[in-house]
């Protein structure tokens, strides 16, 4: 079976199951707890679970390594101006990717593949505590954002499960 035809027939399960499917036709798009949370792509992150978080709760922007890059600017400003989110929380994690490699490492393995480096930067991480409090300061500072509501970050640990603030 093709992973994404296993996934297209779990999505018509979801659709239509009334105990454990979909039941946010009632929300907005506008997230109920006015939050957003800027994480990592890293799929042992499970936010919803994590956070007790419900469909409808919160705008989820995740990228690699959950660094706050311009795209994720666009993201907030949007979340923030158009659709009233008020709190962000930044979570970065431990084993993450992003760790295991060079900006410059990659830079020459996309010159390999790609025959030139990215518009990008990729932005890893030598400092997982550096790199929140990086990613929190650039959200705080951004002219694009609201700033009307709190801005905190936190790590959660891969091997334990624990979710720990960064100050």
């Amino acid at each position: 079976m093709r992973v994404i035809d296993d996934l297209l027939r779990n999505a018509d399960r979801y659709a239509t199951d009334p105990e454990h499917g979909y039941h946010a036709t009632d929300k907005t798009a506008e997230p109920g707890r006015g939050l957003a949370i800027v994480a990592c792509m890293d799929a042992r992150l499970r936010l919803f679970s994590l956070l007790g978080l419900d469909e409808g709760d919160a705008h989820i922007i995740r990228n690699a390594g959950g660094v706050v890059t311009d795209d994720v600017i666009r993201s907030l400003s949007v979340s923030q101006h158009v659709l009233n989110t008020v709190d962000v929380l930044v979570i970065q994690h431990t084993d993450c990717g992003l760790t295991k490699t060079t900006d410059e490492a990659f830079d020459a393995l996309m010159r390999e593949h790609a025959g030139h480096r990215p518009s990008w930067g990729l932005r890893t991480i030598t400092d997982l505590e550096a790199s929140v409090r990086e990613s929190v300061a650039s959200i705080r500072e951004s002219p694009f954002l609201v700033h009307r509501g709190e801005v905190r970050g936190a790590i959660f640990d891969v091997a334990t499960g624990e979710l720990t603030e960064v100050s």
